[in-house]
């Protein structure tokens, strides 16, 4: 972490099929090995599965009221407070709970079981907008963190 000046935030393009600001930031979470154009067919084949499965329901919508779903309220963070280490719990802020439930997405899709990317993502986003599934155990283990260490609020800074 620099500490003369916080590193400015860059701007993010729409992306072309639907004009979303969150679905690049998704695209570029799943890439590897810069395939975006792989990214991207991964990414809107599995926004067209979702449309398949959800009738009378945009799929766009559906994947933000699953990442909805998905981001944390509160966070734990270590805190060295005179020779002990603490967690304390934070509130997190919307730019961070989003770039976490991203990660958390695209790191519990690449371990199901589907046989295809598309498959995965598509089902953890509906297991997601469904309020079931990993991702959303994942937001509730680290939720349950934060209020088992409430105690240590006070060390927050």
């Amino acid at each position: 972490m620099s500490r003369r000046r916080q590193a400015e935030k860059r701007k993010v393009l729409p992306d072309a099929k639907f004009g979303d600001i969150v679905l690049p930031k998704l695209i570029n979470a799943i890439m590897l090995d810069g395939k975006k154009s792989v990214a991207e067919k991964i990414v809107y084949g599995a926004l067209d599965l979702i449309s398949e499965k959800v009738q009378g329901k945009e799929s766009l919508a559906v994947f933000h009221e699953g990442l909805d779903n998905i981001k944390p309220k509160v966070e734990v963070k270590s805190r060295r407070v005179g020779g002990a280490t603490y967690q304390v719990p934070i509130e997190v802020k919307a730019d961070r709970a989003q770039v976490v439930a991203l990660r958390w997405l695209v790191e519990i899709s690449r371990k199901r079981s589907e046989h295809t990317m598309q498959e995965r993502l598509a089902n953890e986003i509906m297991d997601a907008y469904n309020e079931r599934g990993n991702a959303i155990k994942k937001r509730d283990d680290t939720h349950r963190m934060a209020d088992a260490n409430k105690a240590f609020s006070h060390f927050r800074w």
